[in-house]
């Protein structure tokens, strides 16, 4: 999604770019990093714009400026939308990815994603996530043609991620907006307010779309810690991997993966232990006298 038409003839020069997200924190629905990119020459005539950090602006003029910017052929844009499942399925995997490193990776994605349609990018804002210097030197070892300026609330200080801000935005909200709930279940809907975990409304609705052996819908983040506390109503599963990981557990790097079974599931051997007795088993497996085997 983005300006991936017919390259223009300033791209060809000097190009500046920003770069920035929207949805981070909440736990709903997807975070998305958008960029907005120019030549460089084009730079005054950018800060008269209006654009400014999106959180500061009404969705009416949000909306507007980002009609505004995507009719401008002097303005080029472009955005990654990660899917909630996909951050979820990153932050608890084994080998754990954090979201600073998710969030990195996106934005060096939108580098080379504009690198190789052929603009001529020299200079890239960006708002920091971690580190800000740590964060400058990692995109400039990745990308060592390119000035990179990392700092602090960038979406304020440089009309350039501004307009990023504006982009990450928008999509966001339409995105949310626009959101077709995969699940079937009785009584759902899409009242689930600003999605981040602190708001009253968006509490309500997870409350009333936890499923005990399912979950939730896809729309949630079902890593973040919001959720946590709805999982000891989850009926329990068997995960076999949380054997593995307590047998791989060597306790030298004092840090423990978090577990499945911490969030209310159990693990496998303690199921096979309930279905050998005979208990809680299902009924049908009862009834014809059928075991659970392991050779033949």
């Amino acid at each position: 999604m983005g300006s991936e038409a017919a390259l223009p003839a300033w791209a060809s020069k000097p190009c500046i770019m920003g770069i920035d997200e929207a949805g981070r924190g909440p736990v709903l629905g997807p975070m998305v990093y958008g960029c907005l990119y120019c030549a460089r020459s084009y730079q005054k005539t950018l800060s008269t714009l209006n654009f400014a950090d999106s959180k500061t602006l009404k969705e009416e003029k949000r909306e507007e400026l980002f009609e505004n910017l995507k009719a401008n052929e002097s303005i080029g844009w472009a955005v990654d939308v990660i899917d909630p499942r996909e951050l979820s399925s990153k932050m608890l995997r084994k080998n754990k990815i954090n979201l600073n490193v998710i969030s990195h990776d996106s934005a060096m994605g939108l580098v080379s994603r504009v690198l190789n349609m052929g603009v001529l990018l020299t200079e890239v804002y960006v708002d920091t996530v971690g580190d800000a210097e740590k964060y400058r030197v990692k995109l400039s070892e990745r990308f060592p043609g390119v000035k990179f300026v990392v700092a602090k609330k960038a979406d304020s200080l440089y009309p350039v991620v501004s307009g990023a801000s504006i982009v990450a935005k928008v999509t966001r909200d339409r995105a949310l907006r626009g959101w077709v709930l995969e699940e079937t279940a009785e009584n759902m809907h899409k009242e689930f307010g600003s999605g981040y975990p602190g708001d009253p409304e968006t509490k309500a609705w997870l409350e009333q779309h936890k499923h005990s052996v399912f979950g939730f819908p896809s729309l949630v983040r079902f890593s973040w810690g919001t959720c946590t506390a709805y999982y000891k109503d989850f009926v329990e599963v068997a995960w076999e991997s949380d054997q593995v990981d307590e047998d791989d557990f060597d306790g030298s790097s004092g840090k423990r993966q978090v577990k499945l079974s911490s969030l209310g599931f159990t693990s496998k051997r303690k199921i096979e232990e309930t279905e050998s007795s005979g208990r809680g088993r299902c009924k049908f497996f009862q009834s014809r006298k059928l075991q659970q085997v392991t050779h033949f």
